[in-house]
């Protein structure tokens, strides 16, 4: 009888594949290339006249802090889609999506986030299993030191700008990510 172990097989060796630049894990065996490529999040400034959705999480990671209504994209969902999912998901907030308000590219942990400018159907919005709160604020009224992430001030300072009549140009980040170094060949 023998025993088979799960790294036996499949891929397991780093190294370059022919006419790549990259480190990859490789299996030996049938040449199998596992790519690994950054995660997508989807979300959208949801505002309500004068008043924007912010979400107090329910969740780890940054459990008690405040955030827009996004969240990772499923296979098979379009952006659109998950952006409206995720608003029902968090804050039992239906909406009518805008343009586009940003891609930010978060290196550091391999994310990309596609954030949209939407409209609220309507004002009574109630937290959902992700969240513990859900609160319309006015711009004076947001909790600048409680919120979850960095890029949820640069898409409300941006969603502010386009307010404002800014050009309707999809931003990018603000600040410079940190270069990551590739793992060494």
């Amino acid at each position: 009888m023998s025993t088979h172990h799960l790294n036996d097989t499949g891929p397991r060796v780093q190294c370059i594949p022919e006419g790549d630049d990259r480190c990859r894990l490789i299996c030996p065996e049938c040449g199998y290339i596992a790519y690994e490529n950054p995660r997508i999040v989807i979300g959208a400034v949801c505002r309500w006249n004068a008043c924007i959705l912010l979400c107090r999480r329910a969740i780890e990671p940054r459990r008690g802090y405040w955030t827009l209504p996004a969240g990772y994209l499923e296979l098979n969902e379009s952006v659109e889609d998950g952006v409206r999912r995720e608003a029902w998901e968090e804050a039992r907030a239906e909406l009518t999506l805008g343009p586009l308000l940003a891609v930010y590219s978060i290196t550091r942990i391999n994310l990309v986030q596609i954030i949209f400018r939407a409209r609220l159907l309507r004002a009574d919005v109630r937290p959902g299993p992700e969240s513990s709160e859900v609160c319309l604020f006015r711009w004076d009224e947001i909790p600048f030191a409680e919120l979850a992430f960095p890029s949820v001030r640069w898409a409300l300072e941006h969603d502010r700008r386009a307010e404002e009549g800014a050009a309707p140009v999809a931003a990018s980040n603000p600040e410079p990510e940190v270069p990551r170094k590739h793992p060494p060949l």
